[in-house]
């Protein structure tokens, strides 16, 4: 090589091109063009590691998400998620409820979001800072909208962490049978945001978590089915009491009632007295929800026991003896 291709070698040569290892010699010595050695970092460096930046984040997302799967799984037994938090619906044995399934996998959704947001952002500000951007304005100006945000959306996180905490505690769940205050009923869906329920008439009610400050559940461990019948002032306390000890004892042992009763009834004697009446309480312990069932069978074979024994009812009226056999 002459002196004057020498010299111009060593002037279209880039300074950076004298370092060993780098992008910029490497494109150098592939191309000997000023230009692409020069920009080998945008060219090659930047997409290589933004790339290496987009893969670790979809691979930690990926496996995030299998373990989340994993905690809210229960194939049969009781999620691991769940297993620190306390069980409201005893005697399920082995077998998970659709209660405890469905708060397994909605907690386990709103995990995934949660992962899914802050890999995918922290991605984002990584892959920024490989473009060049100058992020401490961004981040600044993200610190005054989010603290704008969170003045004007109050409401909005109070209903969210108000519905994370009723799923976690087990408060209710589709199915249960509460009383949320301005509306009762039978929760048909159970959301981050709103609890669905519909009453007896029909009627579906929107209730956000945050304005639910207590909640009656006639649905968790079980029910009680309490049945009070009034009788005439006159009649024979004792034998009303027997009557009734024998019509409990016979109609939980029947289908369909007997499948509902966890416990044997009881009659727990006088509970009232009036000048017009005087009033029988039984009660017997039933699964949830099913208390309203068996409360039905068991007055309306009462109140024929105690017509067909000539009981007075309140009214004075003697009921008709029943005819000797």
């Amino acid at each position: 090589m002459n002196a004057t291709a020498l010299t111009q070698f060593l002037v279209e040569q880039p300074n950076c091109a004298t370092e060993e290892g780098t992008w910029c010699a490497r494109l150098w010595r592939l191309t000997s063009n000023e230009w692409l050695a020069s920009q080998a970092g945008w060219l090659v460096a930047k997409p290589l590691k933004i790339l290496l930046i987009v893969v670790i984040a979809l691979a930690i997302r990926f496996l995030t998400r299998r373990l989340i799967d994993r905690l809210t799984n229960g194939d049969g037994k009781t999620p691991a998620l769940l297993k620190p938090l306390r069980e409201r619906t005893p005697g399920l044995g082995n077998l998970v409820s659709e209660r405890r399934a469905q708060r397994a996998k909605t907690i386990g959704s709103v995990l995934k979001s949660v992962v899914t947001f802050m890999v995918y952002g922290l991605a984002f500000v990584l892959v920024l800072g490989e473009l060049g951007v100058n992020l401490g304005p961004i981040i600044a100006s993200a610190g005054v909208v989010g603290v704008a945000l969170g003045f004007g959306a109050q409401n909005l996180v109070k209903d969210f962490l108000s519905g994370i905490f009723m799923m976690l505690e087990d408060q209710y769940g589709v199915g249960d049978v509460v009383d949320v205050g301005e509306a009762s009923g039978t929760i048909e869906a159970v959301g981050l945001r709103v609890t669905t329920l519909r009453d007896i008439n029909g009627t579906v009610w929107y209730v956000r978590n945050g304005e639910i400050l207590r909640v009656g559940n006639s649905s968790q461990g079980f029910a009680v089915a309490l049945v009070d019948l009034p009788v005439g002032y006159s009649a024979d306390v004792a034998q009303v009491t027997e009557i009734l000890k024998r019509v409990g004892h016979e109609t939980v042992a029947e289908e369909p009632v007997a499948s509902d009763v966890i416990a044997e009834p009881e009659v727990l004697g006088v509970e009232k007295v009036t000048p017009e009446s005087i009033t029988i309480r039984m009660t017997v312990k039933v699964r949830p929800g099913r208390q309203w069932a068996v409360q039905r069978a068991l007055r309306a074979r009462a109140m024929s026991e105690l017509e067909a024994a000539g009981i007075a009812p309140p009214m004075g009226r003697l009921f008709p003896a029943a005819p000797p056999a």
